[in-house]
C-alpha cells in the first residue's frame, strides 16, 4: 500500500492593486504563513515568510517593507515555485 501525503496551502486573503497581487497563505502541514507577491507589469515575484513575533496582517499589508527587513530580493522571479505550489492547492 502506498501512502500519499498532500501538503495543502490555503489562501487566507488576497488583494490586487495596479497589477500587484498580494496573497496571504497558510501551509497546513507545517503551520508556516507566507505572503506572496507578484507584479504583473514587471514579472517580479517574491514571498515573505511571517516570522515569530510578526503579525501576518502587517506583513500582508506591507510586504515590500518586510521584504526589505528580511533582505529579500523583490526584483527577481525567485519565488515562482512557492506561488505555483500555492495556486495548485
Amino acid at each position: 500500500m502506498t501512502t500519499h501525503t498532500t501538503h495543502l496551502t490555503r489562501e487566507l486573503d488576497r488583494r490586487s492593486n495596479d497589477g500587484i497581487d498580494v496573497r496571504l497563505l497558510w501551509c497546513e502541514h507545517d503551520g508556516r504563513v507566507l505572503v506572496a507577491v507578484r507584479d504583473a507589469k514587471s514579472g517580479d515575484a517574491f514571498a515573505v515568510e511571517v516570522r515569530e513575533g510578526e503579525k501576518p496582517l502587517d506583513v500582508f499589508r506591507h510586504p515590500y517593507a518586510y521584504a526589505a527587513f528580511h533582505r529579500i530580493d523583490t526584483s527577481a522571479d525567485v519565488s515562482v515555485p512557492v506561488l505555483d505550489e500555492a495556486a495548485a492547492a
